[in-house]
């Protein structure tokens, strides 16, 4: 038993004089691995008579015990001075200032988008909310646009690998308009509506982008005429940019689902935009298949309805001429707006 006590005050003194992890593994190694002395003594017990055999591998068991003991309670003081050196370089001083967290403000395009909702509420206009991701139907074919529409090719139009309940195929909506026939379907005349949100379109350069926003507006009654249109839009844009001092003018144009179509351009009598005249929507007198498509009489609806994009009105407001610095996140920019 000489050998045993031998071996467990090498293995004591070798655990004790360990300074990292991978030292005291390979101590541990050298006298409980499998090939360590105590383990090649434990090996050689079948050499011994029965009784020999019996004491001296109660011995081998308890010298185990008390080295794997060892090794644990020296792993804990390895990692507690692991910890203790890390928190000495890592110590904080708690006298210093703290760091402020800076306040967060709306994105400007949202501000437009909050804007022209509460314009547009003001003068009894109801706001609606629809899917992003819509079907071929409510996007194109309720919307008066023929099939061979060159707005229906994937070069302007993000499909999705999935078809609807009636086999329709689907897509990122090109434009807020399809809640025209959504909301109108849900709704009888009069019919008084927004409906802003994002859109997506196959375009990406300094003034157009994959997704951007748009509101839709809709008007339906008995008795609506182009000249409420002209009158609420124009109305609006005064209101919006909080100036008189601009003409709006409606020109000639042509839309599937509007019959007579007209572009409403705009020119400001003063400031950096002074004399030139900017598109800034689409317009015209919902056409009669459409309405049609609301489940309602064309003969006796009547109304107009117009898109603009949220962006193009941002940066006409705020002089912005680059569409990308709405989406690059540089907080130099943002910051203007806060």
């Amino acid at each position: 038993m000489e050998n045993v006590d031998g071996i467990v005050a090498r293995a004591l003194e070798a655990f004790s004089a360990a300074q990292d992890p991978a030292a005291l593994e390979n101590a541990k190694a050298r006298y409980l691995g499998r090939g360590g002395e105590l383990t090649s003594l434990l090996k050689s017990l079948g050499t011994l008579a029965p009784e020999a055999r019996r004491s001296a591998g109660q011995a081998i068991n308890e010298a185990k015990a008390q080295l794997e003991a060892a090794l644990d309670a020296r792993r804990g003081a390895l990692a507690d001075a692991k910890l203790a050196s890390r928190l000495a370089e890592e110590s904080l001083d708690v006298t210093l200032p703290g760091r402020g967290r800076g306040r967060g403000s709306l994105h400007p395009v949202i501000r437009s988008w909050a804007r022209v909702e509460s314009i547009f509420r003001s003068i009894g206009f109801d706001v609606a909310d629809g899917p992003e991701i819509e079907s071929d139907w409510y996007n194109f074919t309720a919307l008066n646009q023929p099939e061979n529409h060159p707005a229906r090719s994937m070069h302007d139009t993000f499909y999705v690998e999935l078809n609807d309940a009636q086999g329709t195929p689907l897509l990122l909506r090109t434009h807020t308009s399809p809640m025209q026939v959504r909301y109108a379907r849900m709704h009888r005349p009069p019919i008084k509506v927004i409906a802003p949100g994002r859109t997506y379109r196959v375009d990406s350069d300094a003034t157009h982008s994959p997704m951007f926003h748009q509101v839709e507006g809709l008007w339906i009654d008995e008795d609506i005429s182009f000249a409420d249109l002209k009158g609420v839009y124009t109305d609006f844009l005064r209101r919006f940019f909080e100036t008189d001092e601009l003409e709006v003018r409606f020109r000639p144009s042509f839309f599937p689902f509007t019959e007579p179509s007209a572009e409403i351009d705009m020119r400001f009598d003063s400031g950096p935009l002074e004399g030139r005249w900017l598109e800034i929507s689409g317009s015209g007198q919902v056409h009669p298949s459409v309405i049609r498509n609301f489940g309602l009489d064309p003969e006796r609806y009547i109304g107009f309805a117009f898109g603009s994009g949220l962006e193009r009105l941002t940066m006409l407001r705020y002089g912005i001429d680059d569409l990308r610095l709405f989406f690059d996140g540089d907080l130099r920019f943002l910051r203007q707006f806060a």
